[in-house]
């Protein structure tokens, strides 16, 4: 049996009226024509638009912000607590932090100098994730040079407090100049 196959009449499009058409073109040319830039002085230069690349670097160093933040800054008392508790029991063979300060100030702060390297290098590159291990990996190296150095985070944090509100500027320029005379340069600020 065979189907039946009618076909339906194919009805003709009814023109578009006028201000239709007006209205279509003129959405067309406002896709078309970049938007009008605003007055620039003429010290300062006008800037083409960043290319895409640019656009996506600056998306992947700006995601970060979005990500919530949880953790207690307490942490780090208990670190400098712990740490403390390790170089007090001198266990070398079972303990990291005792066999680094074991192992002398030159080398605490060489393996702090390490991290800091390693965190500014993520950094750049913009491996969030890794910036934030790098950071962690820092901090507690910067907790074991304090224990090495005998710095309580008290003291840290009162500095940070003193500064508080205060120019960075200022504050650099207020310093003794002895480092520079010790380090026998007057490239350091």
């Amino acid at each position: 049996m065979a189907k039946d196959t009618k076909k339906k009449p194919v009805k003709a499009k009814a023109a578009p009226k006028k201000a239709a058409v007006k209205k279509a073109a003129t959405k067309a040319a406002a896709k078309a024509a970049p938007k009008p830039a605003l007055p620039l002085p003429p010290e300062i230069p006008a800037v083409a638009r960043p290319r895409k690349a640019t656009l996506k670097a600056e998306a992947r160093h700006l995601a970060p912000l979005d990500v919530p933040v949880t953790g207690d800054i307490a942490v780090l008392a208990r670190l400098w607590e712990t740490v403390e508790a390790r170089r007090l029991s001198g266990d070398t063979l079972g303990s990291h932090s005792a066999r680094l300060i074991a192992r002398g100030t030159p080398k605490v702060a060489q393996k702090l100098g390490e991290e800091a390297v390693e965190c500014v290098i993520e950094a750049i590159q913009g491996n969030h994730r890794e910036t934030v291990m790098e950071s962690a990996d820092l901090l507690y190296h910067l907790i074991v040079l304090w224990v090495d150095a005998g710095i309580r985070p008290e003291e840290v944090w009162a500095e940070l407090e003193r500064r508080e509100g205060i120019s960075g500027i200022a504050e650099k320029a207020s310093r003794p100049k002895g480092i520079v005379r010790a380090a026998e340069t007057t490239k350091l600020p």
